[in-house]
C-alpha cells in the first residue's frame, strides 16, 4: 500500500492511494471517495479490493482545491468543508482524473480491464465516468444528484441524461430509506438503466439509509453492506 502521484492532462498531479493484490491482476478498481475525501475508511475499501485480487486505486479527487492527503471528519465541519471542495470539482476534471488513473494502471501493471466503485458523491462520479469513459464495470453506492444539476459533476445537464452512453455495465445500490435519494429518483434511475440495455441493475435495500456501508455510523446496516459487497465482487468477476 502506497501513495502515488499520477499526471493528469491539465498538468496537475493526482495523489492516489494504491493497494496491490498478492498476485497479478488484469483489472483495476478505482475507488471514488464520498464527500469526506480519501479517509481511512476509503483506503480500507481499497485494501479489501486488493485482498480480493484487484489493483485498487483511491484518487484524491479534491486535489486541485485541498492540500495533499487532506481528509475530513464525518461531522458538520467536515461536511461543510467537503461541500466546498465538491462544488469546485468540475465534470471535466473528474473525468480527466479517472482517465489518468486508467492510463497509469495500464502503464504500471498492464491493466486491460477497468472498474470503478463510488460512494455517495463518489457514486455520482462513478456513474459519470461510466458514461464517458471505457469502463467495464461501475458499482454506484447511493450516488446522489444523478437526475439533478445541483453540483458541478451534474452540469450542464443531469448525469442521468448520459446513461445511454454507458459502454460497460453499471450496478446501482441504494437504501429504500435514503433521505437523499427518493423513491422517485430511484425509479427514474432504474428506468434509465433499463432503457440503456441489458447488463445494468438497480438494487434497493428495505430499511437501509444513506451511507449504510460504514460501520460505526448511525446509518450502518450490516445486512445491506454484506449483500452489497458480495454483489460487487460477483459483478466485477462477471464476463
Amino acid at each position: 500500500m502506497t501513495t502515488v502521484h499520477i499526471p493528469v492532462s491539465d498538468a496537475t498531479m493526482l495523489p492516489a492511494y494504491v493497494a496491490r493484490p498478492a498476485g497479478p491482476s488484469a483489472t483495476a478498481v478505482i475507488v471514488a471517495h464520498e464527500l469526506f475525501g480519501v479517509t481511512p475508511e476509503i483506503t480500507g475499501v481499497a485494501d479489501d479490493f486488493a485482498r480480493a485480487g484487484y489493483l485498487a486505486i483511491a484518487p484524491e479527487f479534491y486535489h486541485r482545491a485541498a492540500p495533499p492527503g487532506r481528509w475530513l471528519a464525518r461531522d458538520d465541519a467536515g461536511r461543510a468543508e467537503g461541500f466546498g471542495y465538491l462544488h469546485q470539482l468540475s465534470r471535466q476534471h473528474a473525468v480527466d482524473d479517472v482517465a489518468a488513473c486508467m492510463q497509469w494502471a495500464r502503464e504500471d501493471a498492464g491493466i486491460t480491464r477497468n472498474a470503478i466503485v463510488g460512494f455517495s458523491a463518489g457514486g455520482h462520479l462513478a456513474y459519470l465516468a461510466a458514461c464517458l469513459l471505457p469502463i467495464d464495470r461501475a458499482a454506484v453506492l447511493y450516488g446522489g444528484w444523478i437526475p439533478a444539476t445541483d453540483i458541478p459533476l451534474s452540469q450542464p445537464t443531469p448525469t442521468l441524461d448520459l446513461t445511454p452512453r454507458i459502454t460497460g455495465r453499471l450496478l446501482y445500490l441504494v437504501g429504500e430509506d435514503d433521505a437523499l435519494i427518493t423513491a422517485g429518483q430511484r425509479r427514474v434511475i432504474g428506468d434509465a438503466l433499463r432503457a440503456a440495455g441489458p447488463g445494468h441493475d438497480l438494487v434497493s435495500y428495505p430499511g437501509a439509509a444513506h451511507a449504510f456501508w460504514w460501520p460505526g455510523t448511525p446509518t450502518f446496516n450490516a445486512e445491506a453492506r454484506a449483500d452489497a459487497w458480495q454483489r460487487i465482487l460477483a459483478f466485477l468477476a462477471s464476463q
